[in-house]
């Protein structure tokens, strides 16, 4: 013990010789209590002791634990996502505000965008209603000549299954259209709100 003493004795004088010099104390995995200037990085985060030219200990950090350092990344992260949110919500108002000077160009913008995706809707519907008519046709031909008695032809139950196809994939393409046209006065909507909020809540 007196050995053990002596020499932090001499450490600590050596490193009293440079004024700027500090002297940490730290333990390492394995129980091995070091001295030194710096502490090696895999062991900041973990219990050591800052001492005195005289060996005393005048700042203490002790270990983070995994939870602690969990926790504390999770709140930079959540703070890091909330600044960027922050930008870009800045980033888009004044988009927004250089864009448009009323709220009545917003909604000319809003029906300009409308009436192209109403186009494609009102264009879909035609071709739905076309289709329509030749699957019935079809039909109609093909339950003639069961009534006759008569063999249905490889081509004409082609013509039903591809009418059927050529339906479904249009109703598809309905139901997309419609979502997107929802979207747009959705959208819209929305950066209306937003410029009256940033005009001081007067309508223009």
């Amino acid at each position: 013990m007196k050995i053990f003493s002596a020499c932090l004795v001499l450490i600590v004088v050596a490193f009293s010789t440079t004024a700027e010099a500090k002297l940490y104390k730290w333990v390492d995995d394995k129980g091995v209590t070091h001295y030194g200037e710096v502490i090696p990085p895999e062991y900041t985060n973990k219990s050591n002791a800052q001492l005195s030219d005289k060996g005393r200990v005048i700042k203490r950090t002790e270990e983070i634990n995994n939870k602690e350092r969990r926790a504390n990344e999770e709140d930079e992260a959540k703070k890091r996502i909330d600044n960027e949110a922050k930008l870009e919500q800045s980033r888009k108002d004044k988009a927004l505000q250089n864009t448009f000077s009323s709220e009545k160009e917003i909604d000319l913008a809003r029906d300009r965008n409308l009436h192209q995706v109403e186009s494609l809707i009102s264009s879909i519907q035609s071709l739905q209603k076309t289709a329509r008519e030749n699957l019935k046709n079809y039909q109609q031909e093909a339950e003639e000549r069961k009534r006759a008695g008569k063999k249905l032809h490889a081509s004409l139950q082609a013509d039903i299954t591809e009418s059927e196809n050529k339906l479904a994939k249009l109703q598809l393409d309905l139901v997309k259209a419609q979502e997107k046209a929802a979207a747009v006065k959705a959208s819209y909507e929305a950066d209306k709100m937003r410029f009256r909020e940033l005009s001081g809540g007067a309508k223009k």
